[in-house]
């Protein structure tokens, strides 16, 4: 299959019609501030109860759930790293892009939305965060059940950086 469609989306990541989000997520798989309690939030109480069953997931890993009370079927949890903490965290931070879409393929997703991971309390430059989940997600190589990729920024900076980002290296890509 060729490389999905991208699409650029400024909004709340929980009401895309998407089969599957990308939760922005700590070690713990906890629910916390920013993208990942609105994620928790939607999905209700259940979705913590299944991430503690898993227990912890280390830096540039991610693992799958259920969306239980979201309307999309997955959540795919990927843990970015803490910019300054995390030795070689612009390598941890593409670990999670490849490996959440490495568990979208193995799961047979069609359509995946990522938000900007690492980019709130965990302190990763916009920009640079910005570049590495897009040439991450274009330079992935087994895409084959993926034919939607949807970035949703919540906040209008992130917005504008990824319209700027998409326009300069890819060219065509849709946008609302």
């Amino acid at each position: 299959m060729t490389n999905p469609k991208i699409t650029l989306i400024q909004g709340d990541i929980t009401k895309l019609e998407v089969e599957c989000i990308v939760n922005a997520a700590n070690k713990y798989l906890a629910p916390g501030g920013g993208v990942c309690g609105a994620i928790h939030k939607a999905a209700g109480p259940r979705l913590a109860q299944e991430c503690r069953s898993i227990g912890n997931c280390p830096e540039g890993s991610a693992i799958i759930t259920n969306g239980h009370d979201l309307k999309q079927k997955w959540v795919i949890h990927a843990v970015g790293p803490q910019f300054n903490r995390t030795p070689n965290p612009e390598n941890v931070l593409a670990a999670c892009y490849h490996n959440a879409l490495v568990l979208a393929e193995e799961n047979r997703v069609e359509s995946i939305a990522f938000p900007c991971i690492s980019t709130g309390v965990f302190g990763f430059p916009q920009y640079e965060a910005a570049q590495i989940a897009i040439n991450s997600t274009l330079t992935f190589e087994n895409f084959i059940s993926v034919s939607e990729v949807y970035f949703c920024c919540f906040g209008s900076k992130d917005f504008q950086i990824y319209t700027d980002l998409l326009s300069k290296m890819q060219g065509d890509f849709a946008k609302t």
